[in-house]
């Protein structure tokens, strides 16, 4: 073994001394090097997508969303209280419960304020990990969602709470569907997407999917930019109303965070919507245009402070309940959303990625650990549909716990509880767009910095807060 050793660091040495030379040598031109001042201008994901759009000649599909950080969720803390307000005495069991739709028939009662976002089987996942997911989802008390998708028979038998999504596909909008659900979202677009239209090849449609979706021998399957009937404000409306009608559940729209967003959730109250789901650009997907990942939208943050003030604004707040969803990826980055306003959250990622987490094994290094949950992974057989339940309970239970322990050091009893008040920024921009107060700034003296700010033209119109990539 020592001669072998002692070879294969020469051979290394060798290697190595050769390629100092020739970086040394070669002008900037001709030298590999010029490889890494490229990817650092450039970004080695967007360089990638270059070489994928110069050899296909088609949009990239790129998976599981955006890369940029556009919500700075890093940059907002929460108080914990010691006199000014007492923590909350550990004998005291914090409320994590949540009603979504309190004005509807019957209300949609979670035991935890933690849901999985609509990921549809064949349109993203298999059925293994549909399956799985609905099971978790009963354990812990909370619900999950069809995705745009048709009523997956075994899902719905896995899932005590099931909301469906009224979709652009069409695939689950007939009474006999929509009538078995806890809940209906109609689903008018994603942030990963926005609204544009979506299509899968035939070709990659199986059996079990094509029965789903109720589709012919040869047939795509197609997510139009609108939704079928519904081509002005007054369509949508009646919608809603019929909708809620027939099922008696609560009845809400699903919408990619937008600038526009206090004009849709205008309509959407028009409507008598029971809940309203702001998709922010940090939304995931099976695969989308990164254009429509990266430069669409309005970042979960902002359209969740904005939404919750428009809202309360309109004396909704009570009445009409808020889910945020897109990048929410750690229990304070729900609970901060929960915070700003939100009654619920969506996490879809999370929740995909602790499933797999000790199964990754399986499919490392070759595949991609996803390959294992996707439709049309080559290795979704692998998957141990009870280790992904108990995997995925096991998170949401450790997500809930660690925000139980910020509802304790707040000095709150229920995780609802906890609101802007609860919070401080750390960025004087965010502060000022979140409308909660600048953490180096005492309470009393937060006027008196920002008029001083806006005196010397710091904080003016033009001024926006820095995105981290």
């Amino acid at each position: 073994m020592g001669i072998l050793a002692r070879l294969f660091r020469g051979v290394i040495n060798e290697v190595a001394d050769d390629a100092v030379r020739t970086l040394a040598r070669d002008q900037y031109i001709e030298n590999i090097f010029e490889m890494a001042p490229a990817a650092k201008k450039v970004n080695p994901i967007y360089l990638a997508e270059i070489m994928m759009r110069a050899k296909q000649g088609i949009p990239v599909s790129r998976p599981l969303g955006s890369h940029i950080r556009f919500s700075a969720w890093d940059k907002l803390m929460f108080n914990p209280v010691h006199l000014f307000r007492f923590p909350t005495p550990e004998n005291v069991g914090i409320n994590t419960s949540v009603q979504i739709g309190p004005k509807a028939r019957k209300p949609l009662r979670l035991t935890i304020p933690i849901m999985f976002a609509g990921m549809s089987f064949g349109g993203a996942l298999s059925k293994s990990a549909k399956i799985a997911l609905a099971r978790a989802a009963t354990l812990a008390g909370t619900a999950t969602n069809t995705g745009e998708a048709g009523l997956l028979e075994e899902e719905r038998e896995a899932a005590q709470l099931l909301i469906g999504q009224y979709n652009r596909g069409g695939w689950l909008n007939t009474p006999e569907k929509y009538k078995r659900l806890d809940a209906i979202e109609i689903q008018l677009g994603q942030g990963a997407q926005g609204s544009t239209n979506q299509r899968t090849a035939a070709k990659n449609i199986g059996e079990d999917y094509r029965e789903v979706f109720e589709l012919t021998g040869g047939q795509d399957a197609v997510i139009h930019s609108r939704l079928e009937g519904v081509h002005t404000k007054e369509d949508f409306i009646n919608l809603v109303r019929e909708l809620k009608n027939e099922a008696g559940v609560p009845v809400g729209l699903k919408i990619a965070a937008t600038h526009y967003l206090e004009k849709e959730i205008e309509i959407a109250l028009e409507a008598e919507c029971d809940f309203i789901t702001v998709d922010g650009a940090e939304g995931g997907t099976h695969g989308g245009a990164p254009i429509l990942e990266d430069d669409v939208g309005l970042p979960t943050m902002f359209a969740v402070s904005r939404a919750a003030q428009f809202l309360t604004k309109k004396g909704a707040n009570r009445e009409v309940s808020l889910i945020a969803t897109g990048g929410l990826v750690t229990p304070g980055y729900m609970l901060k959303a929960m915070a700003l306003g939100a009654d619920a959250v969506y996490i879809g990622t999370a929740a995909v990625m602790a499933m797999l987490s000790d199964q990754s094994t399986k499919a490392l290094p070759f595949e991609p650990p996803t390959d294992m949950v996707v439709y049309t992974g080559k290795r979704t057989g692998l998957l141990d549909i009870d280790k992904a339940v108990q995997n995925v309970f096991y998170f949401l239970n450790a997500c809930v716990r660690e925000m139980e322990m910020v509802a304790v050091t707040t000095g709150k009893v229920s995780l609802s509880d906890i609101d802007r008040n609860d919070l401080v920024a750390l960025d004087p921009f965010l502060s000022k767009a979140l409308n909660i107060d600048l953490g180096y700034v005492s309470p009393e003296n937060q006027e008196m910095f920002f008029n001083g700010f806006e005196r010397i033209g710091i904080m003016n119109k033009e001024s926006v807060p820095v995105v981290t990539h």
